[in-house]
């Protein structure tokens, strides 16, 4: 199983655990339905946690904090 520290994951979500579990649970049934996935992740990983991997990283955040998570051009 894999872990992902929450207190790195709710900045993605506007630190709101509700939002963050919305989030995983969205992005868990786009992944399910053939979306493709944002990261690296082994064939066999469970959609849920290809969504947490996701959100941690950065590539899948909500809206209203999305520009804290923009990469930024030197």
């Amino acid at each position: 199983m894999v872990y992902f520290p929450l207190e790195d994951l709710l900045p993605k979500a506007d630190g709101n655990s509700y939002k963050l579990i919305s989030l995983a649970a969205k992005r868990a049934l786009e992944l399910s339905n053939g979306a493709a996935k944002l990261v690296e992740a082994p064939a066999v990983e469970k959609v849920t946690t290809t969504a947490m991997r996701e959100i941690m990283e950065g590539k899948v955040v909500l809206k209203s904090v999305a520009d804290k998570f923009m990469p930024t051009n030197p």
